[in-house]
């Protein structure tokens, strides 16, 4: 065991070195170069990456393989690679894109509706996903002066983690490690700041089972159940990549949340409504969701024998 851990923290050690030395390079070429070299990366890592590769290619049959073909599915687990391959080069070219000026490359629609929902000066909860590029996002809300902390997972590999949480707070934004997150959250809440929660993954939190491209997902519960404590409204926000390689940010009104005297039961039907507002999203761009990911990993209690239809429309 004590081997096995000296060779994980070794493996680990260099690969921070590698991705520093990466992100050096990266930062000293212009972002179309450095977009072509982390698509030919992606491209390499597609090709010889045959776990993650036929994982993303199963979620991707898994969802839309009533509607496309197997040669289809293929070649959209491919543009998921050369999308993120694409994002991670300007997430890596951070600082760059903030000395830039970061609203030179990213164009909001909708976000009257944060500010309305920021105005009322008790919190918002901002649900988004694992989509287009949403380390942007946060910076570009923070640069624009909107009071935002980001719940995130801690990476296992600490130099990594070190990494991650060093560009956002360099971004303007404050993380907040999921796990130890609740008085955090609830003191920022109190201050009027808008909490970023990500809710598209299968994580060891608190959750309920809804459907996701009509099949059951373990998905959290934290922002449906801080809203109806707190009273304060959820708002969707994602931004996408744009052929011309902009962004866009689409933030939307406030869910429609329903609140009856059975909790059990709201507490479903509006986990729901947060998986299906990105669902709705995802099944617009594709291949800018993170597929490779384990969404139905965990299993309910008592799988359905019969498929289930998504309550979300396509």
């Amino acid at each position: 065991m004590a081997k096995n851990a000296y060779y994980r923290k070794l493996r680990d050690r260099i690969f921070s070195h590698l991705l520093n030395l990466l992100i050096g390079c990266l930062r000293r070429i212009s972002r179309l170069a450095a977009i072509r070299v982390m698509r030919v990366i992606g491209f390499l890592i597609f090709t010889f990456g045959k776990k993650g590769r036929e994982l993303t290619i199963a979620h991707l049959t898994r969802a839309f393989g009533h509607e496309k073909s197997a040669a289809e599915i293929r070649c959209l687990a491919g543009q998921v690679y050369r999308h993120f391959a694409t994002a991670l080069a300007d997430t890596m070219r951070l600082p760059v894109i903030l000395r830039q000026g970061i609203n030179t490359l990213i164009n909001a629609q909708g976000i009257h509706h944060l500010e309305q929902a920021l105005a009322e000066g008790h919190g918002v909860l901002m649900i988004t996903g694992h989509f287009g590029n949403w380390e942007l996002l946060g910076a570009w809300m923070a640069q624009n002066g909107y009071p935002l902390r980001v719940v995130g997972t801690t990476l296992e590999n600490p130099r990594l983690d070190k990494i991650v949480v060093e560009m956002r707070n360099q971004a303007g934004y404050t993380n907040i490690a999921r796990g130890t997150a609740t008085r955090d959250i609830l003191r920022s809440l109190r201050q009027g700041c808008a909490i970023g929660m990500l809710i598209d993954q299968d994580t060891k939190v608190q959750g309920a089972f809804v459907k996701f491209f009509g099949h059951p997902a373990h998905t959290p519960t934290g922002p449906v159940i801080l809203a109806r404590k707190l009273e304060i409204p959820i708002i969707p926000i994602f931004m996408h990549l744009k052929d011309d390689l902009s962004y866009q940010i689409e933030c939307g009104p406030p869910l429609d949340l329903e609140y009856t005297l059975d909790e059990d039961r709201d507490l479903i039907v509006n986990t729901q409504k947060c998986s299906d507002v990105y669902e709705r999203v995802i099944r617009r761009f594709p291949e800018q969701w993170v597929w490779m990911h384990k969404r139905w990993k965990t299993k309910p209690p008592r799988q359905r024998a019969e498929p289930v239809k998504t309550s979300c429309p396509k």
